[in-house]
């Protein structure tokens, strides 16, 4: 991974990708408007960001989103297609960082920063199997 590498990613806006839809109870927030909820424009870009970094990553290793600064824009419609452009701007050992972009066809609706951390995923399964542990639960 090097500074300047991009990717583009585009993803279909449905009824279950807006804000009432959201898996949060709230009657507020069943009230607000079909639109993309800023959660799932979120969840777009890191995941146009971990394909850009899995077709880099050896075999074994992950990637985990560890910073999010975005601003959400403009509203898209269920229907609208969104476009997502990614660019690595620093590569800092195992963290990457990424520019993000967003844009529905006439608009840009989501711009700002991506960092995430290339980790061993074993490494990664073995902590989590150690917090199920302390919590009582399942790691999967």
């Amino acid at each position: 991974l090097r500074p300047g590498l991009t990717h583009q990613a585009r993803y279909a806006v449905t009824a279950a990708t807006t804000v009432p839809r959201l898996a949060v109870e709230s009657a507020e927030i069943a009230a607000m408007p079909a639109v993309l909820a800023t959660p799932y424009m979120i969840a777009m870009m890191e995941i146009a960001c971990t394909a850009l970094i899995a077709r880099h990553a050896k075999e074994g290793e992950g990637s985990l989103g560890i910073r999010v600064d975005v601003t959400h824009l403009a509203a898209t419609l269920p229907g609208q297609t969104v476009t997502v452009d990614v660019e690595v701007t620093a590569v800092a050992s195992r963290k990457i960082t990424f520019k993000v972009t967003a844009h529905d066809g006439i608009d840009k609706i989501g711009e700002g920063m991506h960092e995430r951390m290339i980790v061993p995923w074993s490494r990664i399964q073995q902590a989590l199997a150690a917090k199920a542990q302390k919590a009582g639960g399942d790691p999967t």
